[in-house]
Order: structure tokens, then C-alpha cells, then sequence
């Protein structure tokens, strides 16, 4: 899992689909707040679809680089090297879209609430990057924002909200990741045993 990096360039080789249900299901048994599974992965592999995606986020990132973000922000993704341009979402032999559920569509279930909806949705995409990563694929996690233009585009109905954009595929051969470092072990962990000795 150390291994498991972000990338931006894909193979062609085409992803079985298959092999995206397996991932989709490992995610789908994520725990989640009173089990409501709050969660839909919409996987796209249709060219023209990709195409409509790209487009639709590249005007959300044309919009976010010219006067969304901060200076701040538009520095610390100078180290990345991104910008508004997005092949990936074409180059990808498959995007999956995750919507969070602001309902509990069931039919049979005691009510249609729904509780913890990011925290359920976050773990459930960690386990998809987790099991794209075992079986070998290269993914990206992608936020244009606002991302409503994904629910118009896929015709999702009004309670599923979009919350993430992951390409998945097989990585390219000649694909290059920004030189970055980790946050060690001991910036990111305390051990508090309870002795305050």
C-alpha cells in the first residue's frame, strides 16, 4: 500500500469489467452510520461520455485556476504541476463517479435516513483506492468543483450528490508522479497510553 501513488497519465489496455466490480464490491462493504450504505459507484467506460465528463470538468477547472482558489492553494499545486487541462478523464479506460446518497432509497427499510454520510462514503472510497491498488491498477483522485455538472451528465436523481471522480486503469508505462515526501511516522502518530507520569 506504501507504493499506492496518484497518477495522471493511463495505459490503453483496456480494465475487464469484471475486475471493476470486484473493486466496487470490496468498497460496497465499508462500514457506514447505522448501515445505511450511503454510497453509489457509477463506473463509465463510453468513450463519448468520458469525453462529455472532460469537458465538463475542464470548465470547472478553467474557473477554479482564473479566480476560485486562493494564492496559497494555486502555490502548493505549483509542486503537483496540475493545472486546468484533464486527458486523463478521456485517457482512463474507466472513470468512476461516487455519489454520496442523502437518502436511503431501499425499499423495506425502516426510514430514509441517512447518518455520517461523508465519514461512510470517505472510508468506502479508501477501501476502492485500496482494492484498485491490490489489484494492480493506477487511480487519481479528482475534485473539480462544484461537481453538480457529473449528476446532470450521468442523470442521477437530486439526492445523490457527487463526491468524488477517480480514473482507474492500468498505469502507463512511462508515467511519471511529482517527487514528493511523506509525513513520517512520528508526525503522524502519538502512542497515549493514559500515563501522565
Amino acid at each position: 500500500m506504501s507504493r499506492r501513488r496518484s497518477i495522471r497519465t493511463f495505459s490503453n489496455e483496456p480494465v475487464d469489467r469484471a475486475l471493476i466490480e470486484s473493486i466496487i464490491a470490496t468498497a460496497g462493504t465499508a462500514p457506514s452510520g447505522a448501515n445505511k450504505q450511503p454510497w453509489r459507484f457509477v463506473a463509465i467506460d463510453d468513450p463519448d461520455l468520458k469525453k462529455e465528463i472532460r469537458e465538463g470538468a475542464e470548465e470547472e477547472e478553467r474557473l477554479f485556476y482564473k479566480s476560485r482558489a486562493g494564492a496559497d492553494w494555486l502555490k502548493d499545486l505549483q509542486l503537483i504541476g496540475t493545472d486546468e487541462h484533464k486527458p486523463f478523464l478521456e485517457e482512463a479506460p474507466w472513470l468512476i463517479v461516487v455519489f454520496k446518497m442523502m437518502k436511503d432509497d431501499r425499499e423495506g427499510v425502516p426510514s430514509d435516513q441517512v447518518y455520517y454520510v461523508n465519514e461512510s462514503v470517505g472510508i468506502a472510497v479508501g477501501m476502492l483506492l485500496a482494492a484498485a491498488q491490490q489489484a494492480g491498477l493506477a487511480t487519481l483522485t479528482h475534485t473539480p468543483s462544484p461537481m453538480k455538472f457529473l449528476a446532470r451528465i450521468l442523470d442521477r436523481p437530486e439526492y445523490e450528490r457527487p463526491y468524488m471522480l477517480i480514473p482507474m486503469g492500468w498505469p502507463d508505462p512511462d508515467t511519471t508522479v511529482p517527487n514528493i515526501e511523506r509525513k513520517s511516522l512520528e508526525d503522524i502518530f502519538v502512542l497515549n497510553r493514559g500515563d501522565r507520569k
